[in-house]
């Protein structure tokens, strides 16, 4: 259900018509490409993990629907100028250790889009992020699990570092994981230099507008040449 009010959201958002292109980059398990495509778009979708791709080829392809597997740093070379519109959600973006690797990703957004296509960018919103910032807390689940998180944060490389732990009835495990933060200002800026303005600012999937104090933003931009 809350994919589906995502990718409604999304349908909003980009005000495209039915038939236009959508890339889902990355694109994971295919939760909102299957439901675009489902929705009329021709979409293609890319990530890195071919284990997710096997879930989400399992959800269904066909002639609207193409997953491949690669790098988002270097989209396939056809794909210059193809898409109408491409969605970068969930905090897809900035787990590169280069930060350089992050404009690479843009400027290979900006290629494939064509002239006039959308960009809707999704993730943490440094600035409300570092406004609720606890740097440990823990929660229990309705089975039981009891699930705890650590946090660090360098404001220097604007790396958050997130350890996870859970223990339960259904076994227990730790994962950890880092992700560059950026503020909306330093990503619209960057957008800018590879030729995406930022045309709207929203509260995470809301249609609120972006605020200090939101932990998720949505940026929506456009290639202006």
């Amino acid at each position: 259900m809350q994919d589906r009010h995502e990718v409604a959201r999304l349908i909003d958002v980009l005000a495209l018509p039915s038939g236009a292109r959508v890339l889902d980059c990355p694109c994971g398990q295919g939760r909102h490409a299957h439901l675009l495509a489902e929705a009329g778009f021709d979409v293609d979708g890319l990530d890195y993990s071919e284990d997710l791709l096997e879930v989400a080829r399992r959800r269904g392809t066909g002639k609207q629907l193409r997953y491949t597997q690669g790098d988002m740093r270097r989209l396939p070379a056809r794909w210059s100028g193809r898409f109408d519109a491409v969605v970068n959600l969930f905090t897809s973006f900035g787990f590169f250790d280069d930060p350089n690797d992050d404009l690479t990703v843009l400027e290979e957004f900006a290629r494939v889009l064509k002239p006039g296509g959308m960009l809707v960018w999704h993730g943490g919103a440094r600035d409300g992020v570092m406004a609720k910032f606890l740097s440990r807390d823990w929660w229990s689940s309705a089975d039981g699990t009891v699930f705890g998180q650590e946090r660090r944060f360098d404001p220097l490389s604007g790396f958050l570092d997130i350890t996870s732990t859970w223990r339960g009835p259904k076994g227990h495990g730790e994962r950890s994981h880092r992700i560059r933060l950026y503020t909306a200002s330093e990503l619209a800026h960057r957008l800018r230099d590879v030729g995406l303005v930022v045309e709207a600012a929203y509260d995470a999937w809301s249609a609120k507008p972006l605020t200090r104090r939101s932990s998720e933003m949505m940026l929506v931009a456009r290639k202006d040449h």
